[in-house]
């Protein structure tokens, strides 16, 4: 594990200023959650302020009646008076925090949920391939992840600094009018000390980076070593002891950055004692002088004395909310670019998507692509030429990396071709509504997400209106019956570990079948299978392809996959090569045109038939 030291960074320029994210997350709170408004930022402020104050009198109000020769009762009542009243104050403080502690914790939650829905409707494109947006998402979940969060803890921010605000004019105010040259003194020793200290503090914001990538190596390192799928390889290659030297390779390091920051904090402990002493010995010796020039009081002495303490504390609170207040509006500005990010195309605006009452025709016309980032990326796809006409079944077939998965991207309009045009019923698919294009797929991608639920809502995509009988004969059709009902509880089995403690696992090839039961659920017009079958031994596969007519009847198919035997029952077949269109068929026509389909088949084909003929005289049965 290893990190580099970087004393300087680029000054960072955030989208929304420090003003525009108050306002936001102050709007936020008036249409979600008022409570924070009211009774944080308003009530509980105002409480603060009063328990300040009340703190301030109390010691010279009981030296006063002391001085005054005050009766006993009545310096029991006035320190009864002032006792009471400070813990009146401090328990409707705290009761009311209570609620609003929930209720930014709430809102908290909401942005949370904003986040999410804006990156579950965003492009996929956007949210997959954008640097700067993939950036913005990882600084706002630091925001929302914990009651730490800029999200959250900005509250307390915004609310010390008001406090501090009250108290700093209230005691202008009062000193001012009894002592102005007590504000020269604190301003003087106050200011000076806090922006040094803040530069002093600032050293572990400017070497952010550098412990956020040990901490990174860490997290991973813990992740990796705890997480269950890595269980097998560390005890079947026995690589516990990499782990360890990995873990402990991290703390050295992080044992090391904390320690070049202790060496410089120190100083910042040493120029607090300075600027305290100059401080507080100006002061005194300011109100000793007055005491014996001008008979100056104890109880005077005391208000005085502790006045400076306390204004000192409200300038460093100003200028130290300030800038926390800006730090934290940061992270803040990093969600609002979330959630105002520009998308790659528009979603819902556009023409609507036009239909005849039958599977859509989709056509390539000169398209080619490469993925967004550089200029100078290589292209995936050159030059693509094909229609896929209505109720079609299209093989598309190749070698890794020839570009198989990125047609079919490109087909249900996930990106925007580079160069050239798709059409869908003549239509450029630049100018349709493309989460409206999306409702006429349904797709088994290589990638495959079982998510938190039942059977049934993993068929089904949704936890409302699940049409059992629906989900029952489409985990027939994907020849899943017998396994699911073998389950406890069915359909209504819960599934994924990682969230129920009771939930059933499912193998590749169950999780692969039940993929497919949940694209034959949505009945879209145009069925996308991505090598819907690698995960399934060859009986598995030749039930699924016996099933393919039923499955496709009426739909247009595509349909990817290494196995070319798999695509003898397809319409047509591409043959994707060196990112072009190489071969355009049927499976009989390449065969008999002999060229590169016709070569792969052939390998394939004696592979199994010398695997065959090995069984059969291996052991002599």
């Amino acid at each position: 594990m290893k990190t580099k030291n970087k004393e300087k960074e680029p000054k960072q320029k955030p989208k929304f200023g420090t003003l525009s994210c108050v306002r936001f997350m102050w709007r936020l709170a008036l249409r979600h959650e008022p409570l924070i408004i009211f009774v944080g930022m308003i009530t509980i402020t105002l409480l603060f302020v009063l328990n300040n104050l009340i703190g301030l009198f109390l010691s010279p109000m009981i030296i006063s009646s002391i001085e005054q020769a005050l009766p006993v009762y009545k310096v029991i009542i006035t320190i009864l008076i002032f006792i009471g009243a400070g813990m009146l104050v401090d328990g409707l403080k705290n009761y009311l925090g209570g609620f609003e502690w929930y209720s930014r914790i709430t809102l908290r939650s909401i942005i949370i949920s904003m986040i999410g829905d804006k990156c579950a409707r965003v492009s996929y494109s956007t949210f997959t391939d954008d640097k700067k947006f993939g950036e913005a998402c990882r600084k706002s979940s630091n925001a929302t992840g914990s009651n730490s969060g800029a999200a959250e803890a900005v509250w307390q921010t915004i609310q010390s600094l008001m406090v501090n605000l009250i108290n700093f004019a209230i005691y202008v105010v009062m000193l001012t009018a009894i002592e102005p040259i007590l504000l020269i003194i604190i301003l003087a020793t106050t200011v000076p000390g806090y922006f040094y200290s803040k530069y002093i503090n600032a050293w572990g914001y400017r070497h952010r980076a550098e412990s956020d990538e040990i901490n990174r190596g860490l997290s991973c390192v813990l992740q990796e070593s705890m997480h269950i799928q890595s269980a097998k390889d560390i005890r079947m290659f026995g690589i516990r002891p990499w782990f360890d030297d990995m873990y402990k390779s991290g703390i050295r390091l992080l044992d090391a950055f904390h320690n070049r920051g202790a060496r410089v904090y120190i100083w910042k402990n040493i120029l607090d004692i300075i600027f305290t002493f100059l401080r507080n010995g100006a002061a005194y010796i300011y109100l000793i002088a007055m005491v014996l020039e001008n008979g100056m009081s104890a109880s005077e002495f005391l208000l005085y004395f502790s006045m400076v303490g306390g204004f000192s504390g409200f300038v460093s609170g100003i200028l130290g909310g300030m800038s926390d207040l800006r730090n934290k509006c940061l992270d803040i500005s990093a969600i609002r670019e979330v959630l105002t990010y520009p998308d790659a195309f528009p979603m819902d605006d556009g023409k609507d998507v036009p239909h005849t009452g039958c599977p859509g025709v989709i056509r390539f016309e000169n398209v080619s692509f490469r993925y967004p980032g550089k200029e100078d990326n290589p292209y995936v796809l050159k030059n693509i030429n094909f229609t896929l006409s209505s109720g079609e079944r299209l093989a598309i077939v190749g070698v890794n990396g020839a570009g198989k998965t990125t047609l079919i991207k490109l087909l249900v309009g996930f990106y925007d071709p580079t160069e050239g045009r798709i059409t869908y019923n003549g239509v450029d698919l630049k100018d349709l509504k493309r989460r409206e294009y999306y409702k006429e797929f349904s797709a088994v991608f290589q990638d495959i997400n079982i998510f938190a639920g039942t059977v049934a809502e993993n068929v089904a995509a949704s936890m409302i209106d699940v049409d059992k009988e629906k989900v029952k004969k489409c985990i027939e059709y994907a020849d899943l019956t017998k396994k699911i009902e073998s389950m406890p509880k069915g359909y209504d089995t819960l599934l994924n570990r990682n969230v129920y403690e009771d939930a059933q696992d499912l193998s590749g090839g169950e999780r692969q079948r039940l993929v497919l039961a949940r694209a034959l659920y949505k009945e879209a017009p145009i069925l996308l299978l991505d090598e819907p079958t690698a995960a399934l031994d060859p009986i598995a596969e030749s039930e699924i392809y016996n099933k393919y007519n039923d499955m496709t009847n009426g739909k247009s198919a595509v349909y990817i996959s290494h196995r070319l035997a798999s695509t003898r029952f397809c319409d047509k077949i591409l043959l994707l090569d060196n990112n072009i269109v190489a071969e355009e068929g049927s499976h009989e026509e390449l065969i008999r045109l002999g060229g590169k389909y016709a070569e792969l088949y052939e390998v394939q084909s004696s592979y199994y038939r010398d695997n065959c003929e090995n069984v059969e005289g291996g052991d002599g049965k």
